[in-house]
C-alpha cells in the first residue's frame, strides 16, 4: 500500500494540473512552471469525494469478508462445533477492532523505526478528518483495521474444535499487537521490508503468510483433536462453505481494489485481477480434483477460489490481467498437493489454513516477483533480483510469526491452559463454550448439570 500511495500521488498530481490548466488557462500553467511546490501543497491538502466514496465501500467490503469467513469455516466443521467456529471469526470484530484503534494502528503506521511504529497515534491521537493522501485519515485507519480483524480470524481455522474460547481470544489479542502490527509496519508502514523493496500490494505476506505461519504454529502446539483419526471429519454444511467463499470473493474486491487507496485505474486493475485469478485457480483445482478424486467437489471448488484470492493479493496492483490468470493457475498446484499430503499425517491444521493462506500467499508473493510489470519490474522484465527480495520477505514474516506465535501460546498455556478436557471436547465446543447449539434437536432443550456450569469442568472449557 505504501507503493500504491506513491504511484497514486503522481497520477493525481498530473490530473490536478491538467484540470486546473483547462479551467484557468495560461496563468496556471505559468504557476506550475514557476512554483510547482505550491501546487504540490494544494494537492496534498485535497480530499477526493470519489476516492473517499470508494474507500468507504472498500472498508465495508473487507469487514464483510470476516462474516464470510465465519460461514466458510463454519460449514467445514462438525455440527457440534459450528457456533464456536463462527464465533471465533465474529469475536475478532470486537477484540481485534478495538485494539487496532487503541494502539495497533499506531504500532503499524507510526513513524517509529525499521521494526515497529510508536505510540504517537495511540487512542487515535491526531487521527481525524485531515487528508491522508486523498482520503480522510480516519478512513485509512478504519480500512487498515478491517485487515487486522480478518487476519486474526484466519488463524482460527487451525484450532477449531479443541481450543478454549477465552485462550483463543487472548491469543489473537496479543498476536495482533505483537505480531501483526510490527509485520504491517515492516511492509506498509515504512519499515525494513518496504525499504528492502518487497512488493505486497494488499497483504500476501502481511496477512496470509503471517496468518498461515501462526496457524501452523498453533496446530503444532495444540496437537490433534481428541477424535482426529478415529472418525471422519466431514463438513456438516457444504452450502455454508459455498456461501462463505462467495462472500469472500465479493469482499475481496474491496480488499485488493481498495488497496489502491483511490478510485482510479490502479483500483480497476486490482478488481479485474481479483476476478480473474480465482477463476483460473478454480479451473485448475477442478481439473486436479477430476484427475485425482475422479469428481469435482464443492468443497474443493470453494477452497480453490480462496487459494486464488490469496495468491493474487500481493500481485493485484503490480501485474497485468493475463499474468493474474497465470498466477491463479500456478498457485493451485502447491496448495492442492499440500492439502492431499496433510490429511495423511498427524498435522491437524483443521481447515488447512497453512496450505491455503500460508502457501498460497507465499506462491503469490514469489510469482509477483516473476510477473510484476505495473509500477515495478519482475523477472520477466529482466529483474531477477525481485524474486529474491520476495523470498526474503516471505521467510522473514514466516519466521517471526511462527516463533512469536509459539511463544505467545506457550505463555497462555502456562497461565490458563489451551484446551478443555477430552470429554468436554468430544461433547462439542458449542455447548461448553457458549451454552448454545447451532441446531436444535428434539424439543430444543439440552441438559447441562450445575456442576458442569459452575464446577471445574466448565471452568476448564472457558
Amino acid at each position: 500500500m505504501t507503493n500504491t500511495t506513491r504511484l497514486g500521488g503522481i497520477r493525481r498530481a498530473v490530473a490536478s494540473a491538467l484540470g486546473l490548466t483547462a479551467r484557468l488557462g495560461v496563468p496556471v500553467l505559468l504557476l506550475l512552471l514557476v512554483a510547482p511546490e505550491l501546487v504540490a501543497a494544494q494537492e496534498e491538502a485535497m480530499i477526493s469525494s470519489g476516492d473517499t466514496a470508494w474507500m468507504l465501500m472498500s472498508t465495508g467490503l473487507v469487514l464483510f469478508m470476516t462474516a464470510g469467513l465465519a460461514f466458510f469455516y463454519g460449514g467445514l466443521v462438525p455440527s457440534k462445533n459450528v457456533l464456536n467456529t463462527m464465533m471465533m471469526s465474529f469475536i475478532a470484530f470486537g477484540f481485534a477492532g478495538v485494539l487496532w484503534a487503541v494502539v495497533g494502528y499506531s504500532l503499524a503506521f507510526g513513524s517509529g523505526g525499521a521494526f515497529v511504529g510508536d505510540f504517537s497515534m495511540a487512542f487515535l491521537s491526531g487521527v481525524g478528518s485531515q487528508p491522508n493522501g486523498t482520503i480522510p485519515d480516519m478512513l485509512f485507519m478504519a480500512f487498515q483495521g478491517t485487515f487486522a480483524i480478518i487476519t486474526a480470524a484466519l488463524i482460527s481455522g487451525a484450532v477449531v474444535g479443541r481450543m478454549k474460547f477465552g485462550s483463543y481470544v487472548t491469543f489473537i489479542s496479543l498476536w495482533g499487537l505483537l505480531i501483526y502490527a510490527p509485520v504491517c509496519h515492516w511492509v506498509w508502514g515504512g519499515g525494513w521490508l518496504s525499504e528492502f523493496g518487497a512488493l505486497d500490494f494488499a497483504g500476501g505476506a502481511v496477512v496470509h503468510v503471517n496468518a498461515g505461519a501462526a496457524a501452523l504454529a498453533a496446530a503444532l502446539v495444540l496437537g490433534t483433536r481428541a477424535d482426529y483419526g478415529r472418525r471422519a471429519m466431514l463438513p456438516h454444511n457444504v452450502p455454508f462453505v459455498l456461501l462463505g467463499a462467495g462472500i469472500l470473493w465479493f469482499g475481496w474486491m474491496g480488499f485488493n481494489g481498495g488497496s489502491a487507496l483511490a478510485a482510479d485505474e490502479l483500483a480497476a486493475l486490482g478488481v479485474v485481477n481479483t476476478m480473474l485469478a480465482p477463476a483460473a485457480t478454480l479451473v485448475a483445482w477442478a481439473l486436479l480434483d477430476l484427475m485425482f478424486a475422479k469428481q469435482i467437489t464443492a468443497v474443493g471448488a470453494a477452497t480453490g477460489i480462496v487459494v486464488g484470492l490469496v495468491a493474487v493479493t500481493p500481485a493485484a496492483g503490480f501485474v497485468s490481467p493475463m499474468a493474474s490468470i497465470a498466477i491463479g493457475a500456478i498457485a493451485a498446484f502447491p496448495s492442492y498437493f499440500l492439502i492431499r499430503w496433510r490429511v495423511s499425517t498427524r498435522l491437524d491444521d483443521s481447515l488447512d489454513v497453512f496450505a491455503a493462506h500460508g502457501v498460497g500467499g507465499a506462491s503469490g508473493a514469489i510469482l509477483t516477483g516473476v510477473f510484476a510489470s505495473v509500477g515495478a519490474e519482475g523477472l520477466l522484465l529482466g529483474n531477477p533480483g525481485q524474486v529474491w527480495i520476495q523470498a526474503v520477505s516471505i521467510l522473514a514474516v514466516f519466521a517471526y510469526s511462527a516463533i512469536g506465535s509459539v511463544i505467545i501460546l506457550k505463555v497462555i498455556q502456562a497461565v490458563a491452559g489451551l484446551r478443555p478436557t477430552e470429554a468436554l471436547e468430544l461433547r462439542g465446543m458449542d455447548v461448553i463454550s457458549h451454552g448454545e447449539e447451532g441446531y436444535a434437536t428434539g424439543d430444543g432443550a439440552i441438559l447441562i448439570l450445575d456442576e458442569e456450569l459452575n464446577g471445574g469442568s466448565a471452568a476448564s472449557a472457558a
